[in-house]
């Protein structure tokens, strides 16, 4: 008698679970959405925030190692930071003239490929100038009468100051939020922990967390360490070369090397316009990007995967449509983000039972044995 009571409670339970599944679907779905316009409205908000929570992830091996040494966190997250502000602030005052100089000599740039490249492309050209003259005939026949309106657009002095405005505040905001991070030290934790009831959950939250802080850390520093040595790498081989500018294209080579595959074509495609410019030859002017991609291809297959190893490798699938969703999100900065949040991202999932199958599915292709 309890046996048939059973099977017919059975599929009664799992009907009525059915609306619910449904409506927590419906829900999630609703607040990703609301949570990706709050993200894309509120990117002054939300960018500085996310680079002091990286900052701060970066360097708090360093802080907690000197709190080990006796030095006090505040103490050591102030230096850190202060040093970390010298560096942004060294580095942006070497760059800031080559940066104008070459957006002042942009449109000179351009006339010189172009003539550079006339013997390369002269059949093209052709076939571009006779499809804006069909373009201008066509306008002209259509709207005989109508005049067109140009809207005036702001100069590029006003642009690059309010730019220029923005990047500080967003750097400040970032300075001073990751050293109240770093300077609180386990404080957050001790807080995150209190929330749980029984002492096994405090100590598995506990050991989750600091898996994923030393994860997440030693893979930021490693991949800004290995950056920036490309990035010498690239600034020596172009100053050898004789390329104008070494510096910045050095500097240019480790920030897009956050972007895999995208940031290094753009800095080849870069590093070859100017070497197009500017040496007499184009055997000469194939040195520099082909050495660009040497190095990146060193890195990328080698150097990388040896110190990181496999385990925190993504799938490239994954790495376009998160460097093309960030990009829409937030510009520049963050397809520059793309990478550490992905990053992030799958390692919280690999300590999660209920998140293995989103962790497995942003992990590389796993490397197995040939069976015997």
């Amino acid at each position: 008698m309890a046996t048939s009571q059973d099977e017919t409670t059975a599929p009664a339970a799992a009907a009525a679970a059915k609306p619910q599944r449904s409506l927590f679907g419906v829900l999630m779905g609703i607040f990703i959405i609301l949570f990706v316009y709050a993200l894309y409205f509120a990117k002054d908000f939300f960018l500085p925030v996310v680079l002091a929570f990286l900052l701060a992830l970066t360097l708090s091996p360093i802080v907690r190692t000197l709190a080990w040494r006796g030095i006090p966190a505040p103490l050591s997250a102030t230096l850190l930071v202060f040093l970390s502000f010298c560096g942004v602030a060294a580095i942006g005052f070497v760059l800031s003239g080559p940066i104008v100089a070459l957006v002042e000599d942009a449109p000179k740039i351009g006339r010189e490929l172009q003539e550079r490249l006339s013997e390369v492309k002269g059949p093209m050209s052709r076939i571009l100038q006779a499809g804006d003259q069909i373009e201008s005939v066509t306008e002209t026949a259509s709207e005989p009468d109508v005049q067109k309106v140009v809207i005036a657009q702001p100069g590029i002095v006003s642009r690059a100051a309010g730019n220029l405005l923005s990047v500080g505040t967003t750097i400040a905001i970032m300075l001073v939020l990751s050293l109240f991070l770093l300077a609180s030290g386990s404080m957050f934790y001790e807080k995150m922990v209190q929330t749980f009831d029984l002492m096994s959950d405090k100590k598995r939250a506990l050991r989750i967390v600091y898996d994923v802080e030393r994860e997440i850390s030693r893979y930021l520093l490693t991949v800004a360490l290995i950056n920036s040595g490309l990035g010498v790498a690239v600034g020596l081989s172009c100053w050898l070369l004789g390329l104008p500018d070494a510096l910045l294209w050095g500097v240019a080579a480790a920030l897009l090397n956050f972007l895999p595959y995208v940031g290094s074509l753009i800095g080849i495609i870069l590093v070859g316009v100017i070497s197009i410019v500017t040496f007499d030859t184009l055997a000469s002017a194939a040195l520099a990007p082909l050495l660009y991609a040497g190095f990146t291809v060193l890195e990328g297959q080698f150097v990388t995967p040896l110190i990181l190893g496999r385990r925190l490798e993504l799938n490239a699938v994954a790495i376009f449509i998160a460097i093309a969703f960030w990009s829409w999100l937030w510009g520049f900065a963050g397809a520059l983000l793309a990478v550490p949040i992905l990053v992030i991202a799958k390692v919280f999932c690999d300590h999660f039972d209920g998140l293995g199958a989103i962790g497995n599915f942003l992990g590389a292709q796993d490397v197995r044995e040939p069976d015997h």
